[in-house]
C-alpha cells in the first residue's frame, strides 16, 4: 500500500513540476562500494545546469536509499562508485517502482562497477536486457551535441565509453554509462587536473542527461 501512494504521488508531482524547483539525489546504495566518491561532481553539475540550461535546481544534493519513500522526491537519482553494488528485495521492488512511474536512475562507473551493476539489472528488470542507447537517442541531442555518443573522459582500459540502457514504453529509464567517467569530469579542476575542453564535455553531457530525466 505505501508503494502504491508512492506511485500516486510522485506521478502527481511530475505532472505538476518542470525543469524548475527541482533537486536530486546521489543514490545511498549497500554492497561496500564507494557510493559518496566524486563529492563536488553533482553539485557542478547543478551548477552548470542552473547557468546554462537556464534551470533552477537545488545546489544541494541529498542523500537517498533504495528502499526509502524519499526516492519518489527526486526525478534524476544518480549512483557512482567503484565497487560492489547490492539491493535486497524490498530495494529492487521499490527501485523498480520509482523508474516505472516515471524516475530516472543514472549509474556512471567510477572505475570497478560494471560487474556488479549488471548483476543487479538483472534483478531490476529480469524481463528486460541492457541495451545499448544509440546516438541517434535524445540524450546526445539535446542542448549540446554528441554524434559520436558518450565522451571519453579518463582512459582506465582505453575501451570505448558506453551507454547502456533499460527502457520502458521507448522511454529510457536507468542509464548506465561506463569506461567514460563522466563524474570525474564533473568534478571541481583541482580534483583530477582534467583539461577544461575534457570537463567541459563531460558538463554538457551531464546537462544533456539531466534535460531528459527531467522532461521525460
Amino acid at each position: 500500500m505505501k508503494l502504491f501512494w508512492c506511485f500516486c504521488l510522485f506521478n502527481f508531482a511530475l505532472q505538476a513540476t518542470s525543469l524548475h524547483a527541482q533537486k536530486i539525489a546521489v543514490l545511498h546504495y549497500n554492497g561496500g562500494g564507494d557510493w559518496y566518491s566524486n563529492p563536488t561532481a553533482l553539485p557542478n553539475l547543478v551548477s552548470y545546469c542552473n547557468t546554462h540550461l537556464k534551470t533552477t535546481i537545488n545546489t544541494k544534493i541529498a542523500e537517498v536509499t533504495p528502499e526509502s519513500s524519499d526516492l519518489f522526491d527526486y526525478p534524476y537519482i544518480n549512483a557512482t562508485g567503484h565497487g560492489n553494488i547490492l539491493f535486497n528485495d524490498t530495494e529492487v521492488e521499490n527501485l523498480r517502482l520509482y523508474l516505472l512511474s516515471g524516475g530516472f536512475l543514472h549509474i556512471d562507473d567510477n572505475y570497478g562497477m560494471e560487474k556488479y551493476v549488471k548483476r543487479e539489472i538483472v534483478k531490476l528488470f529480469p524481463d528486460k536486457k541492457l541495451v545499448e542507447v544509440g546516438t541517434d537517442h535524445p540524450i546526445f541531442k539535446g542542448k549540446y551535441n554528441f554524434p559520436k555518443g558518450l565522451p571519453k573522459i579518463h582512459e582506465h582500459d582505453g575501451k570505448q565509453p558506453r551507454a547502456m540502457g533499460i527502457f520502458e514504453a521507448n522511454r529510457l529509464v536507468l542509464l548506465f554509462t561506463f569506461e567514460c567517467d563522466l563524474g570525474d569530469g564533473w568534478e571541481s579542476p583541482e580534483v583530477h587536473n582534467d583539461p577544461q575542453e575534457v570537463r567541459e564535455k563531460a558538463l554538457q553531457m551531464g546537462a544533456n542527461i539531466i534535460n531528459y530525466a527531467f522532461l521525460n
